[in-house]
């Protein structure tokens, strides 16, 4: 290859150009990816991760429709029967941002304040944490502690006593550990932030943040390609001694993990700038309690027959109509009365050990199967069903009619598409052509908007899932990933980053350097 050595200077010219800005680059970016690597392999966890179940049995409870009528509320954005700490209870989201309420099914009671109660029983459930609560306050915007990716507002924000700081956010309205946090881990996130993302940056100006951290990532794809230039121009019969042998070798092994990283972070970087940070959850429209005329108490029995019911709701369908939907336990996972049975869902055992919990918190599992719907104001079942719900709120939610649909189906597990941070399953993914071009994931539970995502987002979304966060080896687990992408870094920080910035403070100080082989 005649032009092989000019090859060769040129690289290396570039090469020894970038090398400064290039490994303060890499130390800066890759001691920060580790904090977040950190955060997930010894960040407080979950001890628990089904949500809490009981068997619901509406005979003999006050009718649904005289409860509400009674409290005043005509109208609701969710209802639905969910778990207490003592008893099933019903659950009224009047407002998206105010706190749920709540009233006893036996006596139609309301319990002043239980919003609060519920969301205790909720992270004493999944964290299996017995310490007092040193605060619990409701968190109707996004912080620092608790940043827009968690996507659910609002939370209660539940701090334990104890140096730890251990403290939980809890989604009601999903009955979901949203996030937990403790002082490690607080820390770790502000090192993230001020290393990783530069949020300490002032809004105005976002354009110079993300142009210098552009210049800057850059610089690592630029060495990254020179780095593999020199390793085509310029042939070793055998491995050079020393720091610099080392250098060469590990660049076989780790320019392509560089250039990933690096050009997958510029195009999130830029894609996260041209976006709004907010979150895509969507309440129904409030629904008219006073259509739910009837009284499914009464008739409980005879509905509920050879049935274990596990999830109750009163939603929305086409035209107006109020429907009771009647949430059944997934085939094999519960007993057929009183508690349920968590040792398995979907044929899966329940996760056993802190590595479990983990991957079972990111991967997820739908705790509850097939649905039944009643008329609520007539009592004749409603034969649509759920494909047919999940329609009417893809109509509601887009605008668009069911033409523009270009698939359908249920989502049953978390995954690079409709991740662990919505913490809702299951919801039906509907993908639209013109003139949405997006794809919504919509829950009929409660009929929400759960997630949406355009077409132009969808890319740099694998791209990131995929090509920087290596989500392609999900084969091995989330800890597994973790460990491989962390050990991956800790080479590229050694090898590449350590050892190319001695050599470049040694070449500065004008140490004799020995001529390209040719």
């Amino acid at each position: 290859m005649a032009n092989r050595p000019r090859l060769a200077r040129w690289s290396m010219g570039k090469h020894q150009w970038l090398a400064l800005i290039g490994g303060i680059s890499l130390f800066i970016w890759g001691l920060s990816g580790m904090a977040h690597i950190a955060m997930v392999l010894f960040g407080p966890q979950q001890l628990e991760f089904m949500p809490s179940m009981r068997a619901i049995d509406m005979a003999g409870a006050v009718p649904v429709e005289k409860v509400l009528a009674d409290a005043g509320i005509g109208k609701a954005r969710a209802v639905k029967v969910v778990v207490g700490k003592d008893r099933n209870l019903l659950q009224v989201t009047v407002s998206p941002q105010a706190a749920r309420r709540y009233f006893r099914l036996d006596t139609g009671a309301e319990l002043a304040g239980e919003d609060a109660r519920q969301a205790e029983f909720i992270a004493r459930h999944f964290l299996k944490e017995q310490r007092p609560i040193a605060e619990i306050v409701q968190q109707t915007a996004f912080d620092a502690d608790y940043p827009w990716v968690n996507r659910l507002l609002p939370v209660w924000r539940i701090r334990f006593a104890g140096d730890d700081r251990l403290t939980a956010y809890v989604h009601t309205e999903t009955s979901s550990l949203a996030a937990v946090n403790n002082l490690t881990k607080t820390r770790l996130q502000n090192v993230f932030r001020a290393l990783h993302s530069w949020e300490w940056v002032p809004q105005g100006l976002d354009w110079l943040r993300v142009l210098v951290i552009t210049l800057m990532v850059g610089s690592l794809a630029a060495l990254a390609v020179t780095g593999i230039l020199l390793l085509v121009a310029i042939r070793r019969g055998k491995r050079l001694a020393g720091s610099k042998g080392w250098h060469r070798a590990m660049g076989y092994v780790l320019a392509l993990p560089l250039l990933m990283f690096s050009v997958s972070g510029i195009l999130h970087l830029v894609q996260s700038a041209l976006e709004q940070p907010t979150s895509k959850l969507r309440l129904s429209p409030p629904v008219n309690v006073a259509n739910a005329r009837y009284p499914v108490e009464r008739d409980w029995a005879e509905i509920a027959k050879g049935l274990d019911v596990n999830a109750l709701s009163l939603v929305e369908g086409p035209g107006g109509r109020a429907l009771y939907r009647l949430g059944l336990a997934q085939p094999g996972s519960a007993s057929p009365k009183g508690e349920h049975d968590h040792s398995a869902h979907q044929g899966h055992k329940m996760p056993m050990g802190d590595s479990a919990i983990r991957n079972a918190r990111f991967e997820g599992i739908s705790p509850t199967g097939p649905a039944l719907y009643i008329d609520a104001a007539t009592g004749k079942p409603w034969g649509d069903g759920d494909k047919a719900l999940a329609r009417e709120l893809g109509r509601r939610f887009s605008g668009a009619p069911d033409s523009a649909i270009t698939h359908m189906e249920l989502v049953t597990r978390f995954g690079p598409d409709y991740d662990f941070r919505n913490k809702r399953l299951p919801v039906w993914r509907i993908d639209y052509g013109a003139p949405v071009n997006a794809t919504l994931f919509v829950d009929t539970a409660t009929g929400v908007l759960a997630d949406r995502t355009e077409n132009w987002q969808k890319p740099e979304r694998y791209i990131f899932s995929f090509i920087h966060k290596w989500n392609f080896l999900f084969p091995i687990g989330k800890v597994g990933l973790n460990a491989v992408v962390g050990s991956f870094m800790l080479a590229l920080i050694g090898f590449m980053g350590g050892i190319g910035l001695y050599w470049d403070w040694r070449r500065r100080r004008k140490v004799p350097q020995k001529p390209l082989a040719r």
